[in-house]
């Protein structure tokens, strides 16, 4: 009897002990900041490391997630900028096929941070562009809808929630660190690259927004980046693609552009990106870009705001700033580094771009007192989350972390909350039910065409590819209250094959809805917040067909309705997330409060803070949705 005690105690002090190791060796996110050994570790690290190393540390390349064997030559790749280049960080994406985002599985994306993590030397820094959350990238995670909704919606508890939900998720599948929030104020409606990644157009809001976020961010221990500094809110041009450039005087700057970063550099933020924008005011040479300015970054950000934190500069293969290194492409990372700058972000060849800081500091145009205070900088970041003691996640804690059914519902709320409605002729909304005024609908039979059901209802969604998810969702949820309604799917490829079949459903119709997918996509050429030329005069047929018939949902980009006056009914979502389209949906029929109020103002149709508010129609209840 007593033997076998004895065995069942040891047995269980052997399987605690087990255990306590087993979760030591993961992170457990909490408050950042350096502990007197981090620091220690950090100065310690500092001197063991060959210049080399150290330069490796300076650097950021892209990691994108997915299932890769051991063998894989993609994986490989990482592996080799690990171990020959001795890259410090990474940045987590997904792969692209055309207009797909290939979104992976969150599982399969810890997985891989964790081989990496023990590949190398040193723990690694994994960030992201989580500007909507982990959904952007990870599917089964929680979706919220651009950062312009949180303007609509204007409550700061949300914005600070937005950021928890996002570190929480982020954490436990190994992101430290987001590169949000944004505190551009998007001031220009023509802006293409902003616009509906902005909180919105005053200052004040978007850097209350801001400092929020980041509160929301720093109590799940994720890093913050706000961007892209000093301002592209006020801009024509896609840096992407080619020199976006901030043509406003210091006065302005100071008023508009730099409050929200002055807002989140006292908050505390831990990053501050740097746009690859010209600013005359600031620094009057043609061919300085913010990103290689030491007037702009060591000059105004660092001593003028007394910025202590990185600076890290936007992407180095974007065309705004290597149409100035086209002949020695490693010099961009030379010059960016020269101007103040701590992390080089996705230098174009990482190979040249490595070789020219050996050679810059071997030469002695970059000094290794310069070099030695950027690196310092990564491994007490590193230390402030204690990488030094755990680098790796548990697998096992993902299913209880990432996916929350309260964090979905929430996200949902922001979207529901965020719907505004513009303009509102009485004749339209809120649009009734067939579920509700029959008790159970009857929907067309399998297999009959859209001509032999009876519906009064069309639905036109505009997208700009119609292979892609832009609309399911809405289409999905518009059936489901009117099964027999008329829903089309349309592009700019096929817009005007497909004008006479729309125009004449319009005719027919009771009720029109037309939904416009308009939002800001890094890269693409053209106009990307306005509508192409063919679906653009396809919907302004539709209005001059049926304009009072007709209900205009913007799902993105808030300025559509300047392009069209003749829109009498006006909503806008601020998103194209699928919770943006449920809302919008919600919103048409009446099942919600629209309380929402624009947070920029549209040209020739609504100031800033306008929104018809309306309650729940028909005495539904808002809770029972």
């Amino acid at each position: 009897m007593h033997r076998t005690s004895a065995f069942l105690l040891l047995a269980l002090i052997f399987a605690t002990g087990a255990s306590a190791k087993d979760k030591d060796k993961y992170q457990h996110p909490g408050p950042i900041y350096v502990t007197p050994a981090g620091e220690k570790w950090a100065e310690k690290t500092l001197h063991k490391l060959t210049l080399e190393e150290k330069i490796g540390q300076v650097f950021m390349i892209w990691c994108r997630a997915s299932f890769l064997n051991v063998e894989n030559p993609e994986y490989l790749q990482l592996r080799d900028a690990i171990q020959k280049y001795h890259v410090g960080s990474f940045a987590m994406t997904v792969h692209v096929d055309g207009p797909y985002l290939l979104r992976s599985e969150p599982y399969e994306a810890a997985e891989l941070l964790n081989r990496l993590q023990s590949d190398s030397k040193l723990p690694l820094l994994f960030a992201a562009d989580f500007e909507r959350g982990v959904s952007m990238r990870l599917m089964g995670t929680t979706v919220f809808p651009h950062a312009m909704a949180f303007g609509g919606d204007g409550k700061v508890e949300d914005a600070e929630n937005f950021g928890r939900i996002t570190a929480e998720e982020s954490r436990a599948i190994g992101i430290h660190w987001n590169f949000f929030p944004d505190a551009d104020v998007n001031s220009n409606p023509a802006n293409p690259i902003i616009n509906t990644r902005s909180f919105g157009e005053d200052p004040k809001q978007v850097g209350d927004l801001v400092v929020a976020y980041i509160k929301g961010a720093h109590e799940a221990g994720m890093l913050t980046t706000v961007k892209h500094f000093p301002g592209h809110g006020d801009t024509a041009t896609d840096s992407h693609l080619g020199v976006a450039s901030v043509n406003v005087d210091r006065a302005h700057l100071d008023s508009i552009e730099l409050p929200p970063f002055r807002q989140a550099i006292a908050a505390g933020v831990d990053s501050v990106m740097v746009a690859h924008v010209t600013v005359p005011a600031l620094d009057s040479d043609p061919n300085h870009v913010a990103t290689i300015s030491p007037a702009i970054v060591s000059d105004l950000l660092e001593k003028h705001f007394g910025f202590k934190g990185i600076v890290v500069t936007d992407a180095l293969d974007m065309a705004g700033l290597t149409h100035l290194f086209a002949n020695n492409i490693g010099r961009a990372a030379v010059e960016a580094f020269k101007a103040g700058n701590d992390l080089l972000l996705i230098p174009a060849d990482l190979t040249a771009s490595y070789n020219a800081m050996v050679q810059a500091v071997r030469s002695g145009e970059i000094s290794r007192e310069r070099l030695d205070r950027s690196v310092l900088k990564m491994l007490k970041t590193k230390a402030s989350l204690a990488l030094e003691e755990a680098r790796l996640v548990d697998l096992n804690a993902i299913s209880t972390s990432v996916g929350k059914p309260a964090s979905l519902a929430f996200g949902q709320q922001v979207a529901d909350a965020a719907v505004t409605l513009v303009r509102d002729n009485g004749k339209v909304l809120p649009l009734k039910s067939s579920l509700k005024s029959q008790g159970t609908a009857k929907a067309g039979l399998p297999y009959t065409t859209q001509e032999e059901t009876h519906n009064q209802t069309v639905a036109v969604l505009f997208s700009d590819d119609v292979r892609t998810d832009s609309g399911r969702a809405f289409g999905r949820e518009f059936r489901a209250r009117v099964p027999d309604a008329h829903v089309i799917y349309v592009d700019p490829r096929i817009a005007a094959g497909m004008s006479d079949e729309v125009l004449k459903a319009v005719d027919e119709a009771k009720n029109v809805i037309a939904a416009v997918y308009v939002v800001p996509t890094a890269g693409k050429v053209g106009n990307t917040v306005a509508m192409p030329d063919a679906t653009g005069a396809l919907l302004q047929q539709l209005l001059d067909h049926a304009a009072q018939r007709t209900a205009v949902i913007a799902m993105g980009n808030p300025y559509l309705a300047a392009d069209f006056p003749k829109i009498e009914n006006y909503m806008c979502t601020f998103s194209n997330a699928t919770v943006s389209e449920v809302a919008a949906v919600k919103a048409l029929f009446g099942e919600i409060t629209i309380r929402g109020h624009l947070p920029v103002s549209i040209p020739n149709v609504a100031q800033r803070g306008a929104g018809i508010e309306r309650p729940i129609a028909n005495g539904g209840s808002e809770h029972a949705q």
